[in-house]
Parts: structure tokens; C-alpha cells; sequence
């Protein structure tokens, strides 16, 4: 079996040596990473969102993402870190004149450049294409090249004019070691912030605490009097107090219970007239017998 016909087989037909390693090809690689959302793959479009990691992602993407957390994603990975809209900054990117897009038909007959960006460096003009190192600011989000921030050392944006900090510069898709850096400034300051909160809470438990007891020992004589006041009938038990304000005080007091505890009838009142007593339904000529009630009716009747 096999060899017929004076075939000659190969070495490498015969023998089987371990697989190559698939290399990915590098322009490929920054073209996924430089026009396509990280979470939805999709290309990129305006308004175009970064995080603290420097990922670029589509700002509808990221709030379907954050609306409904437990849908599957296929890379769900990517925004983990994302907890809120506070998480993401709006870019202020610049277009590049020479990039085409989807303005002209590609119909396979002209040769399409893959390295043009879509955006460009405001100051030093370097497309945004993944071989030019490219930052944001955190503080307004314009985008520069780090030839630029390097070139033009300042303090103030070059674009909008907005003062700056070193801590506010984030590398946009970076490498591996740039990304750990970015991971760990990112965990310190959302710690700082953990702290600061709790900081603010227990201040403000501490606040509120001693305005609640003065409350409620102002309000402790006043409930004791009135409950002692009550229970005696109406009639306060303590001794009247000398001075006008003390006088002031025990008549409001007494006559709030006796507005709350006792309730006179209107037919009852003698200083009242008995055409005044007649307005109102407590009075005699006010009531009906059965024989002048008349039978329940609708107020729409249809008659057939």
C-alpha cells in the first residue's frame, strides 16, 4: 500500500514536526485596536469614549453595557473595570483631513490605505494610526501626540486652553507594562476616594448626633408637662409659673388640650341661634323619616 508508481514521498510528508506558532499580523492588530470598539467590535464613531486604562470604546456601546450588565458579551473583559459613566471621558478628537472613510464606494478596484488614521495630532499634525504614541487629558479629554506634549512642554492644553497635571495624562492603548501602571494609579485613586467618603460619613454621623440629643432634651420638659396634663384631666399638676411668659405658656398649653381632647356639639351651644343651628345636618329639621326618603335612582337611566 502507497508508493505506487515509483512515487518518492518527502520528508515532511513522512515526518510531523510541532505546529508554528500563527504570528498576527501587526498592522492588522492596530487597525483593530485604533478603528474598532474594544467591546463591540464595531468601527468607531463619534462620540468615542476612553476609559482609565485608555481603551477607546463607543459611547452608546458603553451604556447598553452599563444599562444591562448580565447580557452576554463577547468581550465583556475589556470594561470590567467600568462601574459607572464616571468611569469614561468623552475624547475631543481632531479629524484628519486626508482620511476618506465611507465617503467614497470601495469597490476593490483602488488601493485602500489601512495605516491613515481617522484623527491627527492637533499640534504636530502625526496621524492617530497605533505607530505614533497618542495621550489624552483627563481633565478636558483632548488628544495630542506624545511628540507634542514632549516638544511643546506646558502646563495648559494646547487645544482648549485647560490647566493640567501630570496625573491627568493617560496613554492611549499602551503597552502591557503602560497598561499595569495605568491599573494601579487607577486602583489608588478609587481607594483615596473610598476613604475620603468614609471620612464624610462618620463626620457627618458625628454632626448629627449631638443635634439629636439637644433636640431631644428641649423637647423632654415640654412632653412631660403635656403628658402630666393629660393624665390629671387637663389640669396641670406643676405650679403656675410667676411672670407673663409663664402665663403665656400654661394658657397655649391649655388651650391646645382642650381643643384636641374635647369636641362641643354645635346643637349643643346655647349662645348660638336656632336659625344659625338649622345650616347644618345635626339639627331636627335636617332629619327625614322613612316615609320621605325617596327609592335609590340612576342618575343616567335608559329606557328602552
Amino acid at each position: 500500500m502507497g508508493c505506487d508508481g515509483g512515487t518518492i514521498p518527502k520528508r515532511h510528508e513522512l515526518v510531523k514536526g510541532p505546529k508554528k506558532v500563527e504570528k498576527v499580523d501587526r498592522n492588522a492588530e492596530l487597525a483593530a485596536k485604533w478603528k474598532y470598539c474594544a467591546l463591540s467590535q464595531e468601527k468607531l464613531r463619534r462620540p468615542i469614549v476612553s476609559c482609565e486604562l485608555g481603551r477607546l470604546y463607543n459611547k452608546d456601546a458603553i451604556i447598553e453595557y452599563l444599562l444591562d450588565k448580565t447580557a452576554e458579551r463577547p468581550n465583556a473583559e475589556a470594561v470590567a473595570h467600568i462601574r459607572g459613566i464616571k468611569d469614561i471621558k468623552e475624547l475631543n478628537l481632531t479629524d484628519n483631513p486626508e482620511w476618506e472613510g465611507e465617503r467614497r464606494n470601495t469597490k476593490g478596484d483602488r488601493y485602500e490605505d489601512i495605516h491613515c488614521g481617522m484623527f491627527i495630532c492637533p499640534v504636530v499634525g502625526l496621524e492617530m494610526n497605533g505607530k505614533h504614541r497618542f495621550c489624552y487629558l483627563q481633565s478636558c479629554g483632548c488628544v495630542f501626540s506624545d511628540r507634542a506634549l514632549k516638544e511643546v512642554k506646558t502646563e495648559i492644553c494646547h487645544k482648549c486652553g485647560e490647566p493640567f497635571k501630570d496625573e491627568d495624562l493617560i496613554v492611549l492603548n499602551g503597552t502591557k507594562e503602560e497598561v499595569d501602571k495605568l491599573k494601579e494609579r487607577m486602583e489608588e485613586k478609587r481607594a483615596k476616594a473610598k476613604t475620603k467618603k468614609s471620612k464624610k460619613t462618620k463626620a457627618a454621623e458625628a454632626v448629627s448626633t449631638p443635634s439629636e440629643s439637644k433636640e431631644d432634651t428641649k423637647s423632654a420638659p415640654g412632653d412631660v408637662a403635656g403628658r402630666s396634663a393629660l393624665e390629671n384631666g387637663g389640669e396641670s399638676s406643676q405650679p403656675a409659673v410667676a411672670g407673663p411668659s409663664g402665663a403665656s405658656s400654661s394658657s397655649k398649653g391649655t388651650k391646645l388640650l382642650t381643643s384636641t381632647t374635647t369636641k362641643r356639639s354645635i346643637q349643643k351651644m346655647e349662645e348660638k341661634s336656632e336659625a344659625f343651628k338649622s345650616l347644618f345636618t345635626t339639627h331636627s329639621s335636617a332629619k327625614r323619616t322613612k316615609d320621605q326618603t325617596s327609592n335609590w335612582v340612576t342618575h343616567t337611566p335608559y329606557h328602552f
